[in-house]
């Protein structure tokens, strides 16, 4: 759901850090020794990365079948609410370290240090943020007519959009965990998996406008950002550098209200 919407003043689920500043999407972002850059021109230093190309034939992550689409629900002028009917008593996400070729298979272009990637966006002006999420960021459900409370389970909560969002993992001592999914309509199947971005590295979502008839829809929520705190008793939020469209975006969501399971990965080679 929105970012701003998600505080609420819940565990510091999600908080703003820095004023937002208007970036201009034209030209692309460079990874400057882990620290996100948005230049029209980018750097000569910096190795030039292509796009993901979307692939509807990949797919990784723990597969589930969608046995109906419960309902869609129009939230003007925010989006649209798709309930997804999940073959599972609970939904478990495969955990991965976030290479190339994962984020890849869902749409995505990981941007490591020293690459640079040219950005796509039919918005003008985008804002950069620095947001501080907590551990219990994704046990919110903005679905369930709960309110700002938070719930014993997660439920799973994807999006896509017009605009193009970068996550960045910038938190000093842990890497940022991103959820995505892969959903298939005519298939009636949908992939999910925790992509753990190494500290240093950014994930690049291209615009993901609507396209009734596209084989496949690639999903993606940063809810789950500070996965990586849980079991940590000294630390219990992330700090992520975000690009993203703060007013008059249209969101599409796909929700599940089964619970979710988050674990971690094996260790990063």
């Amino acid at each position: 759901m929105l970012e701003a919407e998600w505080a609420g003043g819940q565990l510091r689920s999600l908080q703003e850090r820095h004023q937002s500043r208007s970036t201009d999407p034209a030209g692309g972002l460079a990874n400057d020794g882990g620290r996100p850059r948005y230049a029209e021109k980018l750097p000569r230093s910096a190795k030039l990365i292509q796009s993901a190309p979307t692939d509807p034939r990949v797919a990784i992550g723990n597969e589930y079948v969608v046995s109906q689409v419960i309902g869609v629900k129009k939230t003007p002028p925010y989006g649209i609410e798709t309930q997804l009917g999940f073959v599972a008593d609970q939904v478990v996400y495969a955990p991965m370290w976030a290479t190339r070729d994962v984020a890849a298979a869902f749409g995505i272009t990981l941007v490591e240090k020293g690459q640079a990637v040219h950005l796509e966006s039919p918005v003008k002006k985008l804002s950069r943020i620095e947001y501080e999420y907590g551990v219990f960021a994704g046990h919110w459900s903005p679905y369930q007519g709960t309110g700002n409370k938070l719930l014993s389970v997660a439920c799973t909560d994807l999006e896509h959009h017009d605009f193009p969002h970068i996550f960045a993992s910038v938190d000093r001592e842990l890497p940022l965990v991103t959820s995505v999914g892969r959903y298939w309509p005519k298939l009636s199947k949908i992939r999910l998996a925790d992509l753990w971005v190494p500290r240093g590295s950014a994930l690049y979502i291209p615009p993901k406008p609507s396209q009734p008839e596209a084989e496949c829809i690639d999903l993606h929520n940063n809810r789950n950002s500070a996965r990586a705190c849980w079991g940590n008793i000294r630390k219990d939020s992330v700090i992520t550098d975000t690009l993203l469209q703060t007013k008059n975006g249209f969101f599409y969501w796909y929700w599940n209200p089964k619970e979710t399971v988050h674990t971690e990965p094996l260790a990063e080679n």
